[in-house]
């Protein structure tokens, strides 16, 4: 679990952003930098969902198209494409997505269960749901979009 920034009230601040046509969060405390799509120099034998890395002050950065890791098709990246870089466990990544949308400052009992109806693959990513202002939004658990093994192939 990444840590989570907690506002008075026991709230916590979360990042929205869009996937396709899908709004999903993560916690703030994770995201290091937002910036512009950076063309990716791809690396051999990585999984599909991983772009390739480019050169972030110096670090090598891998770059995972978090569209092609939520199962969705994968996205064609432009230059209204941004790159969340995240920090998960001891490594950085940057998450390739369409657009950030918000900051938003929710508590836990704001954050709903994800549905029995849900698939497999949905369960193991997204931790909960937040209708917010008829929105919904899927809460993603970074640690688990990027398992250890899939870490170190990258």
């Amino acid at each position: 679990m990444t840590p989570t920034q907690t506002v008075p009230g026991g709230a916590r601040e979360l990042i929205s952003f869009r996937v396709n046509a899908q709004e999903f969060c993560v916690d703030i405390m994770a995201v290091r930098e937002i910036r512009g799509w950076t063309a990716a120099t791809a690396v051999p034998q990585s999984p599909a969902f991983v772009r390739g890395v480019i050169n972030l002050r110096g670090a090598v950065l891998p770059i995972v198209d978090l569209a092609a890791r939520l199962g969705f098709e994968s996205a064609e990246a432009s230059d209204r494409h941004v790159i969340i870089v995240a920090q998960i466990g001891a490594q950085t990544v940057g998450l390739l997505v369409d657009a950030v949308s918000d900051i938003l400052t929710v508590t836990d009992d704001v954050i709903q269960p994800t549905p029995d109806v849900a698939s497999d693959t949905a369960r193991t990513f997204v931790r909960g749901l937040l209708a917010i202002e008829g929105r919904m939004i899927s809460l993603i658990s970074l640690d688990r979009v990027l398992p250890s093994l899939e870490l170190e192939a990258a």
